[in-house]
């Protein structure tokens, strides 16, 4: 059985009323690929906030590697990789120095960082831009440039919400396989996506998350035993009661 390296236990965010995450509970084992599914609004980005640390929850716990999101943030974020949908950057530097940046906060100090630096961009199509100030960058540039920086400091976690916005379908293949192939070196990947037929592709479980509550989990092949594709499984799952007509 796969060690768990994300033990997510009766987790509960609150906004004022609403409950925007509701006693979920979940794992995600060592090198596995898995995907988080559900509609606008359905709580996945306030569950990867708070595996990141940037929410704390109302109730439960998100356990990173044996570290408590809550109470050992710091050793928890020290094994992450964030790729937000929209990038977070500082437009007045340059790829390059954007990359040394987080370099830096990770306590990234190999002799070779320069060389590495030039590969990840390289592998990420932008390392003739390297020198090129961030805020000339298209959206897909940029998030290019957050995939880059996201592996200078080898995690052993990454967390990705929604990555295909702003990517050319070749850039979209090439992510797919690095991550997959990521996978296969005992990175375990957490992505939120709404691409139904990419997560069927790659992912090695998935979990359904409707109304802050998961509504289902397992394997691709689990999830859809009822039905031919994932997207006809999504929609039953998801689907809203209907509405009681207003007498006239």
């Amino acid at each position: 059985m796969t060690k768990a390296i994300i033990e997510i236990r009766n987790l509960t965010r609150m906004f004022g009323s609403l409950k925007a995450v509701d006693n979920l509970n979940l794992t995600v084992g060592e090198g596995e690929f898995f995907c988080f599914l559900g509609p606008n609004g359905a709580g996945k980005t306030t569950t990867i906030k708070i595996l990141t640390g940037l929410l704390r929850p109302t109730s439960g716990t998100a356990v990173i590697a044996g570290h408590d999101i809550s109470t050992d943030m710091v050793k928890a974020k020290q094994i992450i990789g964030y790729i937000p949908d929209h990038p977070y950057v500082y437009e007045k530097l340059s790829g390059r120095e954007f990359m040394n940046f987080v370099a830096g906060m990770y306590h990234v100090e190999r002799p070779d960082l320069d060389r590495q630096i030039k590969e990840l961009m390289s592998l990420f199509g932008i390392y003739e831009y390297a020198d090129q100030l961030i805020e000339d960058y298209s959206h897909g540039m940029r998030q290019k440039l957050i995939f880059s920086a996201t592996f200078l400091h080898s995690p052993r976690i990454v967390i990705v919400d929604e990555p295909w916005v702003g990517l050319d379908p070749k850039s979209i293949r090439f992510v797919k396989d690095y991550l997959r192939a990521r996978t296969q070196e005992g990175v375990s990947i957490f992505m939120s996506t709404h691409t139904l037929s990419i997560a069927e592709e790659i992912a090695d479980k998935i979990g359904i998350i409707h109304k802050g509550r998961l509504i289902a989990h397992g394997t691709v092949d689990e999830v859809k035993a009822k039905e031919r594709n994932l997207e006809d499984i999504f929609l039953q799952l998801t689907a809203e009661e209907p509405e009681i007509p207003l007498p006239r």
